[in-house]
């Protein structure tokens, strides 16, 4: 008979005294420590099979039962957090956040620390939106700082800023932006 022993904590509602006898079969053994109540707990106990056969003793205000249940079936649940966002509904969302006429600089600045935080470099259109809402704020720093974040979110991957400039090229000339390297910020 081989046993596993794994702690976690319980509650006090399987504390019974009762002793069983099982078969000799392969049991998993679990060792629960028990504090307060969890109804969460309670719940799961009094769903458990008839194969769950328990034993307990109490010693100093914690009680420590012993488990002894058959190997439980595999049971699959599926857990979702809804719909899938596809990557065109990610970067219209995104663009319709940034061409909002009425963004101020909180927002601009809390859309783009949401947006660089996210495991991916923004496509070039959700930057040129950005970049069009910074010059309708007129805050020049604020564009730099976003052609800085993706540069830096490149990572080392040296092709994908280059290329993520070079799309923007008509847009930067189109409202006067300068990049990071045309004004030397790169090279501190």
């Amino acid at each position: 008979m081989s046993y596993q022993y794994l702690p976690t904590y319980c509650n006090s509602y399987c504390c019974t005294n009762h002793y069983c006898s099982l078969p000799e079969q392969k049991l998993n053994v679990y060792l629960l420590l028990h504090r307060r109540p969890s109804k969460r707990s309670r719940e799961y106990v009094r769903s458990a099979s008839s194969a769950w056969r328990r034993s307990a003793f109490s010693v100093n205000h914690v009680t420590i039962a012993f488990y002894l249940c058959f190997p439980a079936p595999l049971v699959s649940r599926c857990y979702s957090h809804g719909k899938v966002e596809t990557d065109e509904e990610f970067d219209s969302r995104w663009i319709t956040y940034f061409s909002k006429p009425d963004i101020d600089a909180w927002e601009l600045r809390k859309g783009m620390n949401t947006l660089i935080g996210y495991d991916l470099v923004p496509e070039p259109k959700i930057l040129d939106s950005a970049l069009r809402a910074c010059r309708r704020l007129d805050d020049l720093a604020s564009a730099i700082r976003i052609l800085e974040a993706v540069k830096d979110k490149a990572g080392p991957h040296k092709d994908i800023y280059p290329y993520v400039i070079q799309e923007l090229k008509p847009t930067l000339a189109e409202l006067g932006i300068s990049t990071p390297e045309e004004l030397g910020i790169d090279k501190f």
